[in-house]
């Protein structure tokens, strides 16, 4: 996907229409997820209960998550579905 589809994309499409699709969305999930996690192990590892490593800790678990969710759908629902809607073509 281009720069300029992935901005109109990101902009004008609903969750599930855009997700696998968006490479911008992608890179900036890792980069959040990445920052989060090595926040939290360099300043906040020590005391895990603490409000501001809890946090982080959700807030990492969150990326991931959606990033998983990212990467799923594009590397599994979406090659599947075309080679499915391929087939049925036949």
């Amino acid at each position: 996907m281009r720069s300029q589809d992935c901005r109109q994309g990101c902009e004008e499409n609903w969750f599930w229409r855009k997700i696998g699709r968006c490479q911008r969305c992608m890179d900036q999930l890792t980069v959040l997820s990445v920052a989060c996690w090595v926040v939290w192990f360099i300043w906040f590892q020590e005391d895990p209960t603490s409000i501001e490593s809890i946090a982080l800790i959700v807030g990492g678990f969150l990326f991931n998550g959606l990033l998983f969710l990212h990467l799923w759908m594009k590397f599994v629902i979406l090659p599947w579905r075309a080679r499915h809607n391929g087939q049925s073509g036949k």
